[in-house]
């Protein structure tokens, strides 16, 4: 039986693409018993796994052929598996677990995750009967992981994978190796920082590219880049919110109209009497349906500090400058754009809020930040994030350094 998994995991392992090394690969603690890859879809959290697994056979090889490994194993280390496979609609995951430990297996890696029913439960058993065992899935943005789930919470490190950053994309692009900032480093150093990159490329010239296109791994693929994001949405809906969170197909055509009107409309604020009368649901389910575009990655929502969902939010964005390029009824404003691109660089690391101070964004509760398409006559008071500046001065930094932030 594990030939045939064997046989698939050899090929996909082969075959698996990851033309840099994202950041994330070197902050995970692989010792740990049980991980979690959590990532919006088309992220790239499948060739994770699969670089991943081909790293941990090398290692196990190096280690056999220098002899620090005294026995050989009775069995292969490593193995990838799709939890989609119809083996498992009648043998549970505890099972093949135990004969993959038998045979000598260490390291499990599991992808769609959330097709195996029970899959926390199964999960559990797992981590607490094969005590060799190391397991990383792969799981959906709104798959919940730790808080509410008894099952893996005090257990499971979860990891979240974005797509590229700035910097990634600029790598890739360029074939240099430019390394990642801290918050604090960018707005004490964003002059010297940005000149130095400056010296090797000019990220002007990729910035606008990287907005519309360059989020998601699948932008390297020769293939239509608007029609292969148009599907990951549809999926995004139809599977990240509908099977997952176990609401109603019929609720479908109201979650699209909700996603085509943020389309249309964000970065704004929201009117939920208008929104709900359109897509004809009460204010509560359309605010839960907001909370779960925001889930699947569809969405950012922006609070004032202390303030969070079931409260309406202060500003709706798009998650991220290529989603938010999607709307076909309205070309986004170069403002537009560089708002989107600002939260969407730093939310996931840092806490991000609207304040009542005239700056648009307080960051960690202690940088007060502007968003400006082009810099003024006048030096800023406060760190002012700027569009179209290549390097930063004063207070005025370069938007596109915001993007070395991983």
């Amino acid at each position: 039986m594990l030939e045939a998994f064997y046989q698939m995991h050899d090929y996909l392992v082969a075959h698996a693409e990851m033309p840099i090394r994202r950041l994330l690969m070197d902050e995970i603690d692989w010792e740990d018993r049980l991980i979690a890859i959590k990532g919006g879809r088309g992220v790239g959290k499948t060739d994770l796994l699969l670089v991943r697994a081909r790293e941990v056979e090398s290692q196990v090889s190096d280690e056999m052929a220098a002899g620090v490994r005294k026995k050989k194993a009775t069995g292969r280390p490593c193995l990838y598996v799709n939890l989609n496979n119809f083996y498992f609609t009648e043998h549970s995951l505890v099972e093949f677990a135990s004969v993959f430990v038998k045979s000598g297996g260490k390291y499990l890696f599991l992808d769609q995750t959330f097709k195996y029913p029970n899959w926390s439960k199964e999960l559990r058993r797992c981590h607490d009967r094969f005590h060799d065992l190391h397991i990383v899935f792969s799981a959906s943005p709104v798959m919940r992981l730790i808080e509410d789930n008894r099952d893996l919470n005090g257990i499971v490190k979860m990891y979240n994978l974005r797509g590229f950053s700035f910097r990634e994309y600029l790598n890739l692009q360029t074939g240099l190796h430019l390394q990642p900032y801290t918050l604090d480093e960018i707005v004490r150093s964003h002059g010297s920082i940005s000149r130095e990159i400056c010296e090797f490329v000019h990220p002007l010239y990729y910035f606008k590219n990287y907005l519309r296109s360059g989020y998601f791994p699948s932008y390297r693929e020769n293939k239509d880049y608007k029609t292969e994001l148009l599907k990951m949405m549809n999926m995004m809906l139809e599977v990240d919110i509908l099977i997952i969170k176990q609401i109603d197909v019929s609720c479908l055509p109201k979650l699209r109209k909700l996603l085509h009107i943020m389309l249309r409309e964000a970065p704004c604020a929201l009117n939920i009497s208008n929104i709900s009368e359109d897509i004809s649901m009460s204010r509560a389910t359309t605010m839960n349906y907001i909370k779960c575009l925001k889930d699947a990655r569809l969405l950012n929502l922006l609070y004032m500090d202390g303030k969070q969902y079931p409260m309406k939010p202060t500003k709706v964005y798009m998650q991220n400058t290529n989603i938010a390029n999607m709307a076909l009824e309205r070309d986004l404003s170069p403002m537009e754009e560089y708002e989107t691109y600002f939260y969407q660089a730093l939310h996931s690391d840092h806490r991000v809020n609207a304040t009542e101070r005239n700056a648009m964004f307080v960051v960690d509760g202690k940088y007060y930040f502007d968003v400006k398409e082009h810099v003024t006559e006048r030096d800023s008071i406060r760190p002012c994030a700027v569009g179209d500046l290549e390097t930063g001065r004063g207070n005025y930094m370069p938007l596109w350094l915001l993007g070395f932030l991983y």
